[in-house]
C-alpha cells in the first residue's frame, strides 16, 4: 500500500504542475509529498521535477519514470479487479431472468454444473415474460436474460443468438414418433395442445396451421411450458415447442421432438443477453459461458 501511495504522490504532482495542487487533489499534507517526491530523486540520482516559479515541470528522467507510474497503477488496479472477481466468486450472487419452459429444463442444468464447482455462489433464477425480461436486464436488475424471442432493445447486448424452430413434441409411443419430418396435417387427428394467447407461440402456432390451410381447435390451452410437456408425455397429444424445451425429456425418454415440414413455423429466436455498456462480474460471464457450453451440448 506504501508502494501504491508513493506511486498515486508522484503521479498527481506530474498532473497538477505544482506540489500544493497535489496536495489538495489527495488531500494530503504538501510536505508529506515533498518528502517523498525528495526521497525518490535522491533514491534515483536524478532530479525528477524542474522547479520553476510557477511550478513544477518533468524532467526527462521524470517523463521516463511518470510512464512507469502509470503502467504500474494500471496493473495493480486490475489486479485490484481480479482479487474483487475472485471474492465474488466466493460470496457474490448471479440473477438470471428467463422463461418458465427454460427454468424447467436447460437453466437449471447449467446452474447445478456451475454451483458444483462454486458452492458459495448464490445463482437466482427468475422466471419472467419477455418484456419483462428486457426490463429486468436494461434496469440492472438481473445480470442475464435468457429467453425466446426477446423484444429488440438497444441497451442490450446479445451474448449467444439462434433461431430454435419449433417442432412437434409427443411422447416416444406416440403413432407418428418414426416419420422423418411430419406435415402439420398429420397433426390434426391427435389432441392439440397450444400455448395461449399470453405466450408469443401461440402466434407462430396459430399462424403455421392458417398458413398451412389446416382447420384446427386446440383441446389444450395454457400458459405453462410445464403443463405442455406433460400432457404431451401422457398420451397422444402434440405440443408444440422448441428442442431447448425439452432438452432434460428427450435426454430421460419422456418426451420426442419431430421436425415439422418444409419449415411451416415461423422464427423462435433464443438469445442470451446481458447490459450493454455495463461493468460485468467475473462470476456473470462465467456464468454466461456456462450456459453457453449447455446449449452447444444440446445441439449435439
Amino acid at each position: 500500500m506504501l508502494h501504491s501511495r508513493v506511486l498515486r504522490y508522484i503521479d498527481e504532482v506530474a498532473r497538477c504542475g505544482s506540489i500544493r495542487g497535489a496536495s489538495e487533489r489527495l488531500n494530503v499534507a504538501a510536505s508529506a509529498i515533498n518528502k517523498h517526491v525528495l526521497q525518490l530523486e535522491e533514491e534515483i540520482g536524478e532530479p525528477l521535477f524542474e522547479r520553476l516559479p510557477r511550478g513544477l515541470r518533468l524532467t526527462p528522467a521524470g517523463d521516463i519514470l511518470v510512464a512507469h507510474v502509470r503502467r504500474t497503477m494500471k496493473e495493480y488496479n486490475q489486479v485490484e479487479a481480479e482479487i474483487r472477481d475472485i471474492k465474488a466468486l466466493q460470496s457474490g450472487e448471479v440473477i438470471i431472468a428467463t422463461m418458465n419452459g427454460l427454468a424447467g429444463g436447460i437453466v437449471p442444468k447449467a446452474v447445478a454444473t456451475f454451483g458444483a464447482r462454486h458452492p458459495r455462489l448464490k445463482i437466482t433464477i427468475r422466471v419472467m415474460f419477455a418484456r419483462d425480461i428486457v426490463q429486468a436486464v436494461s434496469d440492472g436488475e438481473a445480470d442475464l436474460g435468457f429467453a425466446f424471442n426477446l423484444p429488440p432493445a438497444p441497451q442490450l447486448e446479445t451474448l449467444w443468438k439462434m433461431d430454435t424452430r419449433l417442432g412437434a413434441v409427443v411422447a416416444p409411443e406416440h403413432p407418428l414418433v418414426g416419420m422423418e419430418t411430419l406435415p402439420l396435417a398429420s397433426c390434426q387427428p391427435y389432441p392439440l395442445i397450444f400455448a395461449d394467447r399470453s405466450m408469443q407461440i401461440h402466434g407462430i402456432v396459430a399462424d403455421a396451421f392458417a398458413q398451412a390451410g389446416v382447420e384446427v381447435e386446440p383441446t389444450y390451452l395454457t400458459n405453462s411450458i410445464e403443463a405442455m410437456k406433460c400432457l404431451a408425455a401422457a398420451g397422444d397429444g402434440i405440443a408444440f415447442l422448441s428442442k431447448f424445451d425439452i432438452t432434460e425429456e428427450q435426454r430421460n425418454g419422456m418426451l420426442t421432438y419431430l421436425q415439422i415440414r418444409d419449415r411451416t413455423f415461423g422464427k423462435n429466436v433464443l438469445s442470451l443477453v446481458q447490459r450493454e455498456k455495463r461493468s460485468h462480474g467475473l462470476a456473470a460471464s462465467m456464468f454466461a459461458e456456462e450456459i453457453m457450453r449447455s446449449l452447444r451440448s444440446a445441439m449435439e
